[in-house]
């Protein structure tokens, strides 16, 4: 290597990562995407490559508990942040609640885009709990964001599913996030 360049000038790089709460190391080429890298380097394969430009969805995971298309992000710009892909969503064996709902509601067929309608769903419910509004939140001034099957729909409207399945999927989100806010007012 000639001197005064660093691996990650010569295209590769050290990156850590807390993935689905352990943490990781790898070298990657910087030009990496974080969906790639998830999936061809580190083998979390639930996350899907769809249409490899942020218009389907299928790619989304969290990221410090925010959702993000991860076919759009440079694996490089997340290092030390945390991660959770779907395999990531459950805990000790038991599966997270919105999967449960969606296994119950039927949210899914072909089920290519449910890893990621599941994280994105994920993300939604902590925007709620954060009281953060989207386009469609109907009264700004409340202090708390309702959810109805407007609010739902504009706020999953990133994911697409090609088999149809929203009716399902909306049931499943609306059951779990009811469960949820009565959850929270208890």
């Amino acid at each position: 290597m000639p001197s005064g360049r660093t691996r990650s000038v010569m295209g590769n790089a050290l990156m850590n990562f807390t993935i689905n709460g352990q943490s990781v190391e790898v070298e990657a080429d910087i030009r990496s995407s974080l969906l790639d890298l998830l999936r061809n380097s580190l083998g979390f394969t639930g996350t899907k490559k769809g249409c490899d430009q942020g218009a389907c969805g299928a790619c989304t995971v969290l990221v410090d508990g925010e959702r993000i298309n991860s076919c759009l992000a440079l694996a490089v710009q997340y290092q030390g942040r945390s991660i959770t892909t779907v395999e990531g969503l459950g805990s000790d064996g038991a599966l997270h609640p919105l999967q449960q709902a969606f296994v119950e509601h039927d949210g899914f067929q072909c089920g290519y885009c449910t890893p990621g309608q599941l994280c994105s769903a994920v993300g939604m419910a902590r925007e709620i709990e954060r009281n953060i509004p989207s386009v469609v939140t109907a009264d700004l001034s409340a202090g708390s964001v309702a959810i109805d099957e407007t609010e739902l729909r504009e706020r999953m409207s990133g994911n697409l599913c090609r088999c149809g399945a929203y009716n399902g999927i909306v049931e499943a989100i609306s059951e779990t996030l009811g469960k949820m806010q009565e959850g929270a007012r208890a």
